[in-house]
């Protein structure tokens, strides 16, 4: 396994994990989550994301790996190391919940209380139910319970075993969009009163960001980057990693020079020179990628030119236009040059008074501060 996976689960604070295998589930995970953190585990489906979980929760052995709390270590394929599920102090809530449904809330949370006196489990799992909001609820059973109480009574029974991580497994994929915002509020509330780390699956990127306060970028099983959620959306460390977080603006260029006295570095783009954010890494004549978020594309309004709009103008045809909301999302075919669409984001109000449609010409902004450069490792962009 590679020095930089090990240095992670090294961690002497909260949580390290290191996994390496080639099947049945290719893993190459390498991430690190504090005490108090949430770390969000983002990406497509069997990209290994609850596969890394299971291992953490010793149900599943990677190849090679290495699993420390605190540094004490659950799993060191290395050292012979693998300490059993049931002695690994994890609190797992699973994407179903996987409560009994033949017992009630109160008593699906005392379950988990065995290392607890019998005469304390029943008091102790009315405080868990407490905390999770769902007082005069403990004698129902699941099926009385709504998908949101239900995903409570999960949340309480994991916290039940005082664990020293905390594993959610898309825990709010089976409740409607009302319950879910509810569930989100009621989570980062929870959350700055638990002292472990908390790692959650999830392959939505907005409830990472509402969520999480780093984000773990999986593919493949392989750890493509980690860090802030907003970092890592709006800087990924490559095309992939941009592709996955859903950047649709992304292009090839070739180095021009640097400007370090500006705090600029200028590209070819398709015959005209564009200015984007530092990148002295990439020497003149590098070919790259760039990108940039629909948000930082601005638009020209028709009725009030602005001195700001000289920087990086790109004039073009729209070719898409759709309203979502209070927002609207706009694709335009950049003159001169019409194999290329450049998407924005306008509020829809700024698109009505400009008078925003289909086969209308528009000019656009690109703002050199968001304009983020990455390595060519693309195939097939233009």
């Amino acid at each position: 396994m590679a020095s930089r996976a090990g240095s992670a689960a090294a961690s002497p604070e909260g949580l390290g994990v290191a996994l390496a295998q080639a099947r049945p589930i290719p893993l190459e995970a390498d991430f690190a989550a504090a005490p108090g953190e949430v770390l969000a585990l983002v990406g497509p489906s069997g990209s290994g994301k609850s596969s890394v979980l299971r291992c953490i929760a010793g149900l599943a052995r990677p190849t090679r790996g290495r699993v420390h709390i605190d540094g004490t270590a659950w799993l060191d394929t290395e050292a012979g190391i693998d300490i059993p599920p049931h002695r690994r102090a994890v609190g797992m809530v699973f994407q179903s919940y996987a409560l009994f449904p033949h017992l009630s809330a109160l008593a699906n949370v005392a379950a988990a209380l065995s290392h607890l006196a019998a005469a304390t489990r029943r008091s102790r799992a009315a405080e868990l139910l407490a905390l999770v909001h769902l007082e005069g609820l403990e004698e129902r059973r699941p099926a009385a319970l709504s998908g949101g109480q239900q995903q409570r009574v999960a949340v309480a029974r994991a916290l039940a075993r005082d664990p020293a991580v905390l594993l959610l497994d898309e825990p709010f994929s089976a409740v409607d969009k009302a319950t879910r915002q509810r569930l989100y509020r009621e989570l980062a509330a929870m959350r700055q009163r638990l002292a472990m780390p908390v790692v959650l699956v999830t392959h939505d990127l907005d409830e990472a960001l509402m969520l999480a306060d780093r984000l773990c970028l999986l593919h493949h099983g392989r750890t493509l980057q980690t860090g802030r959620p907003i970092e890592v959306i709006n800087h990924p460390a490559s095309v992939q990693a941009a592709r996955l977080v859903g950047q649709q603006n992304l292009f090839a260029a070739t180095v021009v020079e640097h400007r370090p006295d500006r705090g600029l570095t200028l590209l070819d783009w398709h015959d005209r020179v564009i200015e984007a954010a530092p990148a002295p890494a990439f020497a003149p004549g590098a070919r790259v990628a760039w990108m940039i978020p629909p948000a930082k594309v601005v638009l020209h309004r028709r009725d009030r030119p602005s001195r700001g709009e000289a920087e990086n103008p790109v004039p073009g045809t729209v070719i898409r236009h759709l309203v979502l909301g209070d927002s609207t999302l706009t694709t335009m075919a950049v003159c001169g040059a019409d194999d290329l669409a450049l998407t924005f984001t306008v509020p829809v109000h700024v698109a009505e008074r400009n008078r925003l449609a289909v086969g209308a010409g528009v000019t656009v902004s690109l703002l050199a501060a968001a304009i983020h450069v990455m390595p060519a490792d693309f195939r097939g962009l233009d």
